[in-house]
């Protein structure tokens, strides 16, 4: 076959530096997810919802077909941390925490996805960034180490 092919979605979940309520300003955090959507799209993983409260976002994304999951999420880390300390009034301390989740998924389930992050606000006065990630993990079968899950 000459052509290359990929349809892989990918939700990744990841948190502010000890999940510091950095991003409590909604306005600035829908800055932030444009932002990551652009920045997704430039790195040639169309991201197709983005969303999160203060302290964490999730990312549904169209992984490219040359791109690798620690390459984009390094790349894309680097560029929105440069662009929230220039964009973001106060924001010079910000930092993303080192890890991520990233847990593929069929896409029969991308709709569900979709919904699910952009109920974020909602879901959360409900459950904590930790329990959900807890629960993401479990729900995946990726084994979840906590002594290095929450730096």
């Amino acid at each position: 076959m000459s052509q290359s092919l990929a349809q892989i979605y990918v939700h990744i979940v990841f948190s502010t530096k000890h999940r510091t309520p950095w991003l409590s300003d909604a306005i600035f955090r829908g800055r932030v997810h444009a932002y990551l959507a652009t920045a997704c799209q430039t790195l040639g993983s169309p991201a197709l919802e983005v969303g999160g409260v203060a302290d964490h976002v999730h990312l549904l994304m169209r992984l490219g077909k040359t791109s690798s999951i620690s390459d984009l999420l390094r790349d894309l880390k680097r560029d929105s941390t440069n662009w929230i300390h220039v964009e973001g009034a106060g924001l010079s301390d910000f930092h993303w925490q080192n890890g991520y989740g990233a847990f593929s998924l069929s896409p029969s389930h991308v709709e569900a996805v979709r919904e699910y992050i952009r109920n974020q606000e909602e879901h959360h006065r409900k459950i904590s960034f930790q329990d959900e990630f807890r629960r993401l993990c479990a729900k995946y079968g990726a084994p979840l180490d906590e002594r290095y899950a929450w730096d």
